[in-house]
């Protein structure tokens, strides 16, 4: 045998099936939490949302709106791990609903989950190319389209997704660990000096007052979508090391650090201009067509300009994490689904390092079709597909938290095996009632979400429940197939 063929049998041993499952006892608490982390992308949520929830939402009040989306998203997160402790499974989303709500309930909301992660990677790619375009363009002189970028960056992913799950936590570690010690500097040293020319303010942003002032609805409506990713802790059960235990430490504690973290820092911005000042400042972000100024001009008056130039780069490589992140969440629900023969059963093959080989390539391939018509249309990657894939995954994911702590109360109350009302009962019947309330003020407010018109509103809302029933006939017509 020479040494081409040796060649090409260790290749095809690393890309076809080896075990058809994923690497057990992989990741400990913090590997998960990288991953959740870097899907919450917290330097782009910031630089993103703060702009736009202090200068049309409630102003001082926004810090006090991530701290009630993080109440809701607890409350959430009580029954969803009740619920991960008798299930777990790399479905997450559709296998919990499933348990309570039935098969058919289940796999419809399976097409959602894909649906939302693959629109909310595509959409990352969106601000991602944008981003590494201008950089290149302003330090290089190269003069790269942004879809050029992100075609580039979707072949990175892939050869990252394949490498196996614990690189994939390491190269996380180092974007996350870089975006938040920027941010958590600045918010620290702004603490100490207590704040700028009019205090801390404490009462002016967390104040019953502060958060029901100006649009709170708004406010509200990016908090909640900044929490969106925490639930991939569920998604690495099978892959985490004693998951009855780390997966619910790793989900308590990226909703205790996510909600800290956000509250605090936005918290931090607002004392940095004053609270009477910071709505007018963000307004003026707004206008200018660069809302992260809002964000980036306190920190470079603490550190110096040089925090100008270095900021952009971890917003492009905070936008690469949650990039990658969504790739694992997104192969791995087609692998599940593989598995569970609602979609071809070639998704379970892994390679050699038991990652999800043919489900990575695939979903590299829906964002490459996600992406394409855009780059072909001409549109404006940030104003289009940035804000539209983002929206219509907040929603859909909103949809699956208002489906799972329904599923929770159900399936406990039938078959019993928890029976303490205020984790399978209680908790799940207040998350479900704050998600509600969630979705209500995101479908209210839709238009301010994606940044564009009505009618685009309208037809990205119904996209949501017609991936659903496009779920639910599937259900039907394979039951029905399997029984004849």
């Amino acid at each position: 045998m020479d040494s081409r063929t040796v060649a090409a049998a260790q290749t095809a041993q690393d890309t076809t099936s080896t075990a058809g499952t994923l690497k057990p006892n992989a990741l400990g608490v913090l590997g998960i939490l990288f991953f959740v982390l870097s899907a919450q992308a917290p330097l782009t949520g910031i630089a993103g949302a703060a702009p736009i929830s202090v200068g049309i939402g409630n102003g001082a009040g926004a810090p006090a709106a991530y701290v009630v989306a993080g109440v809701i998203t607890l409350l959430f997160s009580v029954g969803f791990v009740a619920m991960g402790r008798h299930v777990v499974n790399a479905g997450a989303f559709y296998t919990y609903i499933g348990k309570g709500l039935g098969r058919t309930v289940g796999t419809g909301s399976a097409g959602v989950a894909l649906f939302s992660y693959c629109a909310i990677q595509a959409a990352m790619y969106g601000l991602y190319g944008a981003t590494v375009s201008g950089l290149l363009a302003a330090h290089t002189g190269l003069d790269l389209p942004w879809w050029a970028c992100s075609v580039i960056t979707m072949a990175i992913v892939q050869v990252l997704g394949a490498s196996g799950i614990e690189m994939g936590a390491k190269v996380l570690a180092v974007f996350v660990l870089a975006e938040f010690s920027i941010l958590s500097a600045f918010s620290l040293v702004t603490l100490v000096k207590c704040g700028g020319p009019e205090g801390l303010g404490f009462v002016d942003s967390f104040s019953p007052a502060a958060a029901l002032d100006g649009a709170p609805g708004v406010a509200l409506m990016f908090a909640v979508a900044s929490m969106v990713g925490f639930e991939a802790t569920a998604i690495y059960g099978e892959e985490a090391r004693e998951p009855r235990r780390t997966v619910p430490r790793a989900t308590y504690l990226a909703v205790a650090l996510v909600t800290g973290f956000f509250a605090f820092t936005s918290w931090m911005l607002i004392s940095a201009y004053g609270a009477s000042q910071a709505s007018a400042a963000a307004g003026k972000a707004l206008e200018s067509g660069d809302s992260t100024s809002f964000v980036f001009a306190p920190i470079a008056d603490q550190f110096g300009a040089w925090v100008n130039d270095v900021l952009p780069v971890l917003l492009a490589t905070s936008l690469f994490a949650g990039i990658l992140a969504f790739h694992n969440s997104a192969n791995r629900y087609l692998y599940s689904l593989g598995r569970d023969r609602l979609l071809p059963h070639a998704l379970t093959r892994t390679n050699r390092r038991h990652c999800p080989a043919v489900a990575g390539g695939v979903q590299t391939g829906i964002a490459l079709l996600l992406v394409v018509p855009f780059a072909l249309a001409g549109k404006d990657p940030v104003l289009t597909l940035f804000s539209w894939g983002s929206g219509v995954a907040v929603l859909g994911i909103m949809l699956l938290y208002f489906l799972t702590s329904a599923s929770v109360v159900v399936y406990f109350r039938r078959e019993r095996l928890d029976t303490r009302p205020w984790n399978t009962l209680i908790a799940p019947g207040l998350g479900a009632l704050g998600i509600a309330g969630a979705i209500w003020l995101i479908l209210a407010n839709f238009t301010t979400l994606i940044g564009g018109d009505s009618t685009t509103a309208l037809w990205l809302e119904v996209s949501v429940p017609a991936v659903l029933l496009l779920g639910l006939l599937t259900a039907r017509l394979t039951r029905r197939d399997a029984t004849a």
